[in-house]
């Protein structure tokens, strides 16, 4: 003991007998817990397995019993707003759904194979709502009008006395003097069942007179418009007067003003005229339904020089297209100055730089992208055709990029323009009655 030194004295004591190791005890229960596990595993398999089984029992019981009613209800014709079905056909379809319900279809299926809904087998069910209510929903009203009324209104709405007046008009007037045929929701009625709506205040609808005619050549239809051009000061414009040749959409003449008047566009369209060497007579100039366009002096102008006026149809915004867009273009231009124009002069400075541009250099979409001076002065067949030819040498070169062939550069259609002369076009070449 006096030898021993105090790290064996702080030793445990070896005895192997006294305490069973613990990994006997593990080894004891890992292989229950193993079994219990898969025993724990196979039965929720089980019962997923039965779950598909069941579910897959009444996809296909399901289908046997839809097949079934399809088979049996073939010749039903039902669903639809509003049909009316016999009351036959309503037991019929009540008892072929429960059938397949009782075969182990849904409902929701039955009536979906048959085009109608849960709804409807559940009101049919009903003893109480199996008779159809609306059996004499196609009856005659009995205060319906009799033949002979109905021609008494139409006559008097057709008749002179009342022309161009609204039933909410023809009513009171008719009893102001002791009349009383119908009444104002009966004769709008009527006159929708004669195919003769009324517009807004009550006139009937009119022809408006007017044709198509196509510009197949230089000088045969010019229009005209005027916009306005920003001033120096708030509020204050400048009135550009533009007239172009609608064949080739070349700039023909233009002139700013500083007021819209008759007399300035009467001035305009003569002096146009003797400026590009035109003979008026003949020529259909058109434009929309301005005070300017259709001023006393204006027209008296064009019926001297032999120009036959057209003019937009009442309440039609397109009628004009060619000016509006020419208008367009030249308010877009990227030189168009943001701010307004500092004086007459400079406005009239940048409107000549824009004409010449415009009219050489600008390559017109509609044209197949030839200048206007080009189309208007017969040069376009011999810019087109160099065109095929830079084309058919860039073929050669790389035939494979020509799959599809060509581009084809061809003439433009002639445009066409919607013409509404104002009188008869055969008395224009006719001076002015003063």
């Amino acid at each position: 003991m006096r030898g021993m030194q105090t790290r064996d004295l702080c030793r445990p004591l070896k005895s192997p007998n006294l305490f069973p190791p613990r990994c006997v005890r593990h080894e004891l229960c890992v292989p229950w817990n193993a079994h219990a596990r898969r025993a724990r595993i196979s039965a929720e398999q089980v019962k997923a397995l039965r779950r598909e089984v069941s579910r897959k029992g009444q996809v296909l019981a399901e289908a046997q019993a839809l097949v079934a009613l399809l088979m049996k209800g073939k010749d039903l014709v039902l669903g639809g707003r509003g049909r009316l079905h016999s009351l036959d056909v309503r037991r019929r379809v009540c008892c072929l759904v429960d059938e397949a319900i009782a075969k182990g279809a849904r409902q929701s299926s039955a009536c979906r194979l048959l085009g109608i809904s849960g709804r409807t087998v559940q009101r049919w069910r009903k003893s109480e709502l199996a008779q159809d209510g609306r059996l004499e929903a196609h009856r005659r009203p009995t205060n319906r009008l009799s033949d002979q009324e109905r021609g008494l209104v139409l006559e008097l709405l057709r008749s002179p006395v009342f022309e161009g007046l609204s039933p909410r008009q023809i009513v009171p007037r008719l009893a102001d003097q002791g009349v009383y045929v119908a009444s104002e929701s009966t004769m709008y009625r009527l006159l929708r069942s004669q195919r003769r709506a009324l517009r807004g205040g009550g006139t009937p609808s009119l022809t408006r007179p007017g044709h198509e005619r196509i510009a197949s050549a230089r000088n045969q239809i010019w229009s005209w418009d005027i916009t306005h051009l920003r001033g120096p000061k708030g509020g204050t414009y400048f009135y550009l007067y533009l007239l172009m040749d609608v064949f080739s959409r070349r700039i023909m003449s233009w002139c700013i003003h500083l007021e819209e008047r008759a007399e300035h566009a009467a001035r305009f369209i003569r002096a146009a005229c003797q400026e590009n060497g035109v003979e008026p007579a003949g020529l259909v100039l058109h434009s929309d339904n301005g005070r300017p366009m259709k001023g006393s002096q204006m027209l008296c102008t064009l019926r001297g020089l032999g120009i036959i006026p057209s003019f937009n149809r009442p309440r039609v915004s397109n009628d004009n297209p060619y000016a509006e867009a020419l208008f367009s273009t030249l308010k877009r231009h990227p030189d168009y100055p943001a701010a307004p124009f500092s004086s007459l002069d400079a406005a009239r400075s940048w409107m000549a730089r824009f004409a010449s541009s415009y009219n050489g250099e600008h390559l017109h979409g509609s044209l197949c992208f030839v200048s206007p001076n080009d189309r208007y002065f017969g040069r376009e067949d011999s810019v087109l055709i160099r065109r095929c030819a830079v084309y058919e040498q860039a073929r050669r070169r790389s035939p494979m990029r020509w799959a599809r062939g060509l581009r084809r550069w061809l003439t433009s259609d002639p445009p066409r323009l919607w013409v509404r002369t104002l009188g008869d076009p055969s008395r224009a070449h006719e001076g002015c009655a003063r």
